[in-house]
Protein backbone atom coordinates (compact mmCIF):
# COMPACT_ATOMS: atom_id res chain seq x y z
CA UNK A 1 0.00 0.00 0.00
CA UNK A 2 2.52 2.49 1.26
CA UNK A 3 4.60 1.72 -2.25
CA UNK A 4 1.91 2.38 -4.80
CA UNK A 5 1.40 5.62 -2.45
CA UNK A 6 4.93 6.30 -3.37
CA UNK A 7 4.43 5.55 -6.98
CA UNK A 8 1.23 7.35 -7.56
CA UNK A 9 2.89 10.39 -6.07
CA UNK A 10 5.23 10.62 -8.86
CA UNK A 11 2.42 11.38 -11.16
CA UNK A 12 0.61 13.86 -9.18
CA UNK A 13 2.87 16.43 -8.54
CA UNK A 14 0.13 18.83 -8.39
CA UNK A 15 -1.28 17.54 -5.15
CA UNK A 16 -0.13 17.57 -1.64
CA UNK A 17 0.27 14.34 -0.33
CA UNK A 18 -1.82 15.02 2.25
CA UNK A 19 -4.66 15.08 -0.39
CA UNK A 20 -3.40 12.10 -2.45
CA UNK A 21 -3.58 9.71 0.79
CA UNK A 22 -7.12 11.03 1.34
CA UNK A 23 -8.03 10.65 -2.44
CA UNK A 24 -6.69 6.99 -2.43
CA UNK A 25 -8.11 6.33 0.77
CA UNK A 26 -11.55 7.27 -0.19
CA UNK A 27 -11.74 5.61 -3.86
CA UNK A 28 -9.36 2.57 -3.32
CA UNK A 29 -10.49 2.22 0.55
CA UNK A 30 -7.08 1.67 2.03
CA UNK A 31 -7.40 0.61 5.88
CA UNK A 32 -7.51 2.78 7.96
CA UNK A 33 -4.06 1.30 9.30
CA UNK A 34 -1.58 3.59 11.15
CA UNK A 35 1.83 2.06 9.67
CA UNK A 36 0.90 3.36 6.25
CA UNK A 37 0.09 6.70 6.88
CA UNK A 38 2.73 7.17 9.22
CA UNK A 39 5.21 5.57 6.73
CA UNK A 40 3.41 7.81 3.88
CA UNK A 41 3.39 11.14 5.62
CA UNK A 42 6.86 10.62 6.50
CA UNK A 43 8.40 9.66 3.76
CA UNK A 44 6.36 12.44 1.62
CA UNK A 45 7.66 14.95 4.29
CA UNK A 46 11.23 13.97 4.37
CA UNK A 47 11.52 12.82 0.66
CA UNK A 48 13.99 15.96 0.40
CA UNK A 49 16.18 14.12 2.73
CA UNK A 50 15.71 10.61 1.43
CA UNK A 51 16.38 11.53 -1.80
CA UNK A 52 19.42 12.82 -0.53
CA UNK A 53 20.53 9.82 0.93
CA UNK A 54 19.81 7.68 -2.04
CA UNK A 55 21.63 10.23 -4.03
CA UNK A 56 24.92 9.93 -1.32
CA UNK A 57 24.81 6.13 -1.70
CA UNK A 58 23.83 5.78 -5.68
CA UNK A 59 27.06 6.27 -7.05
CA UNK A 60 27.09 8.18 -10.08
CA UNK A 61 23.31 8.80 -10.17
CA UNK A 62 20.82 11.22 -9.57
CA UNK A 63 17.68 10.62 -8.07
CA UNK A 64 15.69 12.51 -10.69
CA UNK A 65 17.03 10.22 -13.33
CA UNK A 66 16.17 7.28 -11.45
CA UNK A 67 12.76 5.30 -12.74
CA UNK A 68 9.60 6.29 -10.52
CA UNK A 69 9.03 2.93 -9.45
CA UNK A 70 12.68 2.65 -8.41
CA UNK A 71 12.56 5.76 -6.49
CA UNK A 72 9.74 4.96 -4.39
CA UNK A 73 10.96 1.55 -3.13
CA UNK A 74 14.60 3.25 -2.59
CA UNK A 75 12.23 5.87 -0.62
CA UNK A 76 10.07 2.97 1.79
CA UNK A 77 13.20 0.63 2.52
CA UNK A 78 15.33 3.72 3.46
CA UNK A 79 12.34 4.98 5.58
CA UNK A 80 12.37 1.69 7.00
CA UNK A 81 15.87 1.75 7.82
CA UNK A 82 16.15 4.94 9.22
CA UNK A 83 12.45 5.42 11.42
CA UNK A 84 11.34 1.53 12.19
CA UNK A 85 13.99 0.18 14.37
CA UNK A 86 12.16 -3.30 14.78
CA UNK A 87 12.85 -3.92 11.00
CA UNK A 88 16.15 -5.27 10.86
CA UNK A 89 18.18 -3.85 8.09
CA UNK A 90 18.54 -6.96 6.12
CA UNK A 91 14.60 -7.31 5.87
CA UNK A 92 14.10 -4.12 4.75
CA UNK A 93 16.95 -4.72 1.80
CA UNK A 94 15.50 -8.39 0.86
CA UNK A 95 11.50 -6.80 0.56
CA UNK A 96 12.96 -3.94 -1.61
CA UNK A 97 15.02 -6.51 -4.04
CA UNK A 98 11.63 -8.61 -4.22
CA UNK A 99 9.58 -5.49 -4.73
CA UNK A 100 11.74 -4.73 -7.49
CA UNK A 101 11.86 -8.14 -9.03
CA UNK A 102 8.49 -8.00 -9.51
CA UNK A 103 7.25 -3.99 -10.40
CA UNK A 104 10.83 -2.70 -12.00
CA UNK A 105 12.64 -3.54 -14.42
CA UNK A 106 15.11 -6.33 -14.31
CA UNK A 107 18.65 -4.57 -14.10
CA UNK A 108 17.12 -2.12 -11.39
CA UNK A 109 17.46 -5.19 -8.79
CA UNK A 110 20.85 -5.10 -8.53
CA UNK A 111 20.64 -1.39 -8.65
CA UNK A 112 18.19 -1.06 -5.68
CA UNK A 113 20.18 -3.61 -3.27
CA UNK A 114 23.44 -1.80 -4.01
CA UNK A 115 22.11 1.39 -2.85
CA UNK A 116 20.46 -0.29 0.18
CA UNK A 117 23.53 -2.26 1.09
CA UNK A 118 25.76 0.85 1.04
CA UNK A 119 23.72 2.59 3.19
CA UNK A 120 23.20 -0.78 5.67
CA UNK A 121 27.09 -0.07 5.75
CA UNK A 122 26.97 3.51 6.60
CA UNK A 123 24.39 3.34 9.02
CA UNK A 124 26.42 0.04 11.04
CA UNK A 125 29.13 2.18 10.97
CA UNK A 126 27.66 4.74 12.33
CA UNK A 127 26.48 3.16 15.14
CA UNK A 128 29.69 1.15 16.10
CA UNK A 129 31.47 2.61 19.04
CA UNK A 130 34.34 4.81 17.90
CA UNK A 131 37.60 3.27 19.28
CA UNK A 132 39.55 5.62 21.28
CA UNK A 133 43.08 3.60 21.38
CA UNK A 134 42.60 2.71 25.05
CA UNK A 135 43.40 -1.02 25.97
CA UNK A 136 40.51 -2.51 27.84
Amino acid sequence: MVLGLLFESEFRTDESYVEIYATSAEERLIPDDPFIKTAYYTISENREWIDGVIGEHAHGWKTSRLSKMSRSILRLAIYEMLYVTEIPYSVSINEAVEMSKIYDDPKARAFVNGVLNSVKNSLESEAAPEADGKDV
